[in-house]
């Protein structure tokens, strides 16, 4: 896998090289997306002035919660802009061009494109750490640490998720309705303390719809150390990413070209 940074590295630059011909719709897409999660955030903020804490968890908790699951979509959906429509490029044959070359399939599919709105919510989330950071007056090298750990989980299970869902295409056909409810449903979930929910509503929360394993779980670890969340995080991503590249790969053998010339420059 390693072998193939330096290619992603290049298709990474290029959408941002891309991005930037466009600089003002760049940044009006990108300051409306943080605009859009501090108004939501206000919800929290009212109700937790009113009531202190909700099944143990606080506001400091929430802007961990935020600042994990923000930055972890903002980065996931950017440096694989294509995990959103991935559906859409199986069922209208559009596999054609990346199965023509002698690179990973899924990598190169879903690292060719970028979305420039993803960007707000990468930085908000850092101003969300942030302000966790500095309520809670506690900052360390350690914290940091596991503040990358539990975004790069975020980021494996969410990518991972969007990949399963619509590798059903290759069975079912377009699933592009399917896609965006279960992408509504993960990001709802994510943003909500983990103890609001139990018995099956929990099991769903780290099966079904992983949205524990991107939200809840991770922000809890990044706040104060634990060594089975840890092991939870790891074995949960470790998981669903081998699920996504199993079934996609599986689903691939079936899929049918789109018999169309495509042109990319």
């Amino acid at each position: 896998m390693f072998r193939h940074l330096p290619f992603v590295l290049a298709l990474w630059k290029t959408n941002l090289l891309s991005a930037m011909e466009y600089r003002v719709s760049f940044l009006t897409q990108m300051v409306g997306m943080m605009l859009n999660n501090a108004i939501y955030f206000v919800f929290w903020v009212i109700f937790f002035a009113r009531f202190e804490e909700i099944n143990g968890w606080d506001l400091v908790d929430m802007f961990f919660l935020f600042g994990v699951v923000a930055t972890g979509f903002g980065a996931g959906t950017y440096l694989f802009g294509n995990a959103v429509r991935l559906s859409s490029l199986i069922a209208e044959g559009q596999m054609d061009y990346y199965l023509s070359l002698p690179r990973p399939v899924l990598l190169h599919a879903l690292a060719s494109r970028s979305n420039a709105s993803s960007a707000g919510d990468f930085i908000y989330g850092l101003f969300s750490f942030g302000a966790a950071v500095f309520y809670t007056g506690t900052f360390g090298g350690m914290m940091v640490l596991r503040f990358a750990l539990g975004c790069l989980a975020a980021i494996a299970v969410l990518i991972s998720f969007l990949v399963l869902v619509q590798s059903l295409t290759f069975w079912i056909g377009n699933t592009d309705l399917l896609r965006r409810n279960a992408f509504n449903a993960i990001v709802t979930f994510s943003l909500y303390p983990i103890t609001l929910f139990d018995g099956t509503a929990k099991l769903l929360l780290f099966t079904l719809i992983p949205a524990a394993f991107i939200g809840a779980l991770p922000a809890e670890f990044v706040r104060r150390f634990d060594l089975m969340q840890l092991v939870q995080i790891c074995a949960g991503s470790a998981v669903f990413l081998f699920l996504a590249v199993f079934v996609f790969y599986r689903g691939l053998r079936r899929y049918e070209s789109g018999s169309a010339i495509q042109v990319r420059t």
